[in-house]
């Protein structure tokens, strides 16, 4: 019994990618090295609920409502949001926006000592613009702000499931 090339081949590229360890991007997402944390930013902030939802459904970490009950407190340290001009038609009308999310976090304990220093996220779109279509432009830059929302805090969860944060009492000890 002969077996066709193509599955041999089918079978090696699953070994192959298989064995070089490759791996879903939500895998690993939601697996903090915290067993509690606090978010240090309003109840009704979206990040801070985007941030809740994910981790609650995709982690052991629990989420806590006071700092001194956390073994780690999430701090936003820089939230900027910019909507510039991007390109101008021959009668000087906006027909493209960019729209920018500038995001920096931390991670402190309930002593105030850095776990994860200062991470920063910068997310970017695009949008055409037309004065013929002002309400549908309006829902089209709420919806790619909601979606750079998302962007960011599936970023924040990535990079907090794979940051191995710093022990700050060894560091005071090196000192």
């Amino acid at each position: 019994m002969r077996v066709p090339l193509r599955i041999v081949l089918a079978l090696l590229l699953a070994a192959i990618v298989a064995g070089c360890g490759f791996q879903l991007r939500g895998s690993l997402s939601g697996n903090l090295p915290y067993k509690s944390l606090y978010i240090a930013l309003p109840e009704t902030a979206d990040v801070r609920i985007w941030l809740q939802r994910y981790i609650r459904a995709s982690g052991q970490t629990t989420i806590v409502d006071s700092p001194k009950d956390a073994e780690a407190i999430f701090q936003q340290v820089r939230d900027n949001r910019i909507k510039t001009i991007l390109s101008v038609n021959a009668q000087g009308r906006v027909t493209e926006y960019r729209l920018q999310l500038d995001y920096a976090f931390r991670v402190v304990n309930n002593k105030g000592q850095i776990l994860v220093g200062v991470n920063e996220i910068a997310l970017s779109r695009d949008i055409s613009y037309s004065d013929s279509n002002v309400l549908a432009k309006d829902l089209e830059e709420g919806l790619l702000w909601r979606d750079m929302n998302n962007d960011l805090v599936n970023q924040i969860v990535r990079r907090l499931s794979l940051i191995k944060p710093k022990n700050p009492d060894l560091e005071e000890d090196d000192q």
